[in-house]
């Protein structure tokens, strides 16, 4: 399969050539909106370049649910439209990626009181399958109180009346976006991550273009083209702001919070989705070595930049998952990781976090900036479709230019060469076993790199054999750092240990005995000091602590 070079290691020969183009459509914003719009655009013909002011991914889109699921709980708002369309998009984004996008079972357990009763869950189950076009093994089951104790024996016997059965997909948010960016190169797109839009451009007081700071050296820069869109987030309305149209409606803050805990502290056997007290409700999800749980759902006013998860938040947590299953009893003290994220909702008068639409919306400027937000992980390929849709209409009512129609839900993701079920991925995770076992590895670590990379594991191994290192485990990571800086445009061990691979979150032992040998290897690589290392290792160090560490002291 081919891999387009998109590296930092050439990066002001990049920016001089941003420089001296002239763009159909910049793209604000390098998360699973930005990177589905940019490869939607590119894809039906635009000249287009993505433009994010930290690593890919680095806000929302890695600190979700990582679930692309149908939004069970929109039936209780009666939000058919949502259910219908995130419903149907999980099947397609599955099948344009079955090694990211992979099957799981949830269980939702009925309990005496509870949100959702047994009839109220069959006819809303059998709507969701309806809706969201549910078909084969995927479609709903209705448990009996025995047969669910026995799928999941955690749960509480005293006050259970049976569960629902159904089908969701679990992925790596941030993993899905890269691969959206790498697949927009292939239709000619370009990217650049550390590239911070902090004003406009404008021709005849229409926006023409985007003034940059290159977050790398400070220098600042500037890139033309035709149409802006921002697809920034939670900084969508900085953003509108900056170009004076933050009018009408706007963004509604929310933060969820996930906490991560070894999979022997809460051995559950398959995704459960349950009630808290509160009326709310939360998932608890096993991934290899850990089970995470979440999410809140609380009103943020705080910086954007530096989203925290508080003793309160996991307190929180903790106790909805100890009311849930009786025989687990989490303490602080068995959290080994975290995240916190920001949804960017759109204000509604009088609602609460939990009842605001998910919804996004297109705001239009005067100038022509074009803003997209809300919306939700599972919907991205839509978003992008909606709003390119919009730029189609002006290319062709300004320049007479007639783009394709989005066809999106034809074109595989990087990493996808001939995988069209999920059986065929299982099987290829078999065939890279059988080659790495020799040299010590597990099963686990097959699925690791399969789940992480599909095909493109095999660029992954050829490096390992060209790179000289005693130990088995630190020669695989390098060769996935050099596959990342070549491939992925990582400029930092932050933007490796995170967001490439979630190690931070999944396997956060891992960055501690890998830390120095990769440290190293980035420094080799890019060539920088010892004192840029130094800051490297302390931040890393603060990440560790900021995500693992809920002491009492903590802040």
């Amino acid at each position: 399969m081919e891999n387009i070079k998109f590296t930092n290691l050439e990066r002001q020969k990049t920016i001089g050539n941003l420089e001296s183009e002239e763009f159909d459509l910049v793209v604000i914003g390098g998360g699973i909106t930005g990177g589905g719009i940019a490869l939607d655009a590119a894809s039906r013909g635009l000249k287009v370049v993505l433009l994010e002011k930290g690593d890919f991914a680095s806000g929302t889109s890695s600190k979700s649910t990582k679930l692309i699921h149908g939004g069970l709980r929109y039936l209780k708002q009666f939000d058919f439209w949502l259910v219908k369309e995130v419903g149907s998009e999980r099947a397609i984004v599955h099948k344009l990626a079955p090694h990211l996008v992979l099957p799981e079972k949830m269980l939702l357990p009925l309990i005496e009181n509870g949100s959702y009763g047994k009839w109220l869950t069959s006819i809303g189950l059998k709507v969701y399958d309806i809706l969201a076009q549910v078909s084969g093994d995927d479609k709903r089951k209705m448990l009996e109180k025995k047969e669910a104790m026995k799928l999941e024996p955690l749960l509480p016997k005293k006050i259970l009346n049976g569960a629902g059965y159904y089908a969701e997909y679990r992925t790596d948010d941030a993993r899905l976006t890269i691969e959206n960016i790498k697949t927009s190169l292939l239709f000619g797109a370009q990217a650049l991550n550390y590239a911070k839009v902090n004003d406009f451009l404008y021709d005849n007081e229409k926006v023409a273009g985007v003034k940059v700071t290159d977050e790398t050296t400070g220098k600042e820069f500037t890139i033309k083209s035709k149409y802006v869109i921002s697809a920034a987030g939670p900084w969508v309305d900085e953003l509108r702001s900056l170009n004076n149209s933050k009018k009408g409606k706007q963004l509604h803050l929310t933060k969820g919070v996930h906490l991560v805990f070894p999979y022997e502290k809460l051995p559950v056997k398959q995704s459960v989705y349950f009630d808290i007290p509160d009326g709310r409700m939360m998932f608890a999800i096993p991934r290899g070595k850990v089970t995470y749980v979440g999410t809140t759902d609380t009103n943020y006013n705080d910086n954007k930049d530096r989203v925290r998860t508080d003793i309160a938040d996991a307190i929180y947590l903790i106790s909805a998952v100890n009311n849930m299953f009786p025989d687990i009893n989490l303490e602080l003290d068995d959290i080994v990781s975290s995240w916190a994220g920001l949804r960017p909702l759109i204000h509604e008068e009088g609602k609460s976090a939990s009842e605001l639409s998910r919804k996004d919306e297109i705001f239009v400027s005067d100038t022509g900036l074009i803003s997209i937000a809300g919306g939700k992980l599972t919907g991205y390929r839509k978003m992008a479709e909606r709003v390119v849709d919009r730029i189609a209409k002006k290319m062709e009512e300004e320049y007479d230019t007639e783009l394709k129609e989005c066809y999106t839900e034809k074109i595989f993701l990087c990493g996808n060469v001939d995988f069209k079920k999920f059986k065929h991925v299982k099987k290829y995770i078999s065939e890279v076993y059988n080659n790495i076992k020799d040299e010590g590895f597990s099963k686990h670590d097959a699925w690791f790199l399969v789940t992480n990379y599909g095909k493109q594991t095999e660029k992954i191994l050829e490096l390992y054999a060209t790179i000289v290192e005693a130990d088995s485990y630190v020669r695989l990571a390098k060769a996935e750092v050099a596959f990342g800086i070549d491939y992925e445009m990582v400029q930092t061990p932050m933007d490796f240990f995170i967001r490439r691979t979630g190690r931070l979150y999944f396997d956060i032992e891992s960055i501690r005995t890998l830390m120095e040998p990769i440290l190293k290897e980035f420094q080799n690589k890019f060539g920088v000091s010892n004192d840029i290392v130094e800051s490297w290792r302390t931040t890393l160090e603060e990440e560790l602590k900021e995500h693992s560490d809920f002491s009492l002291e903590r802040g």
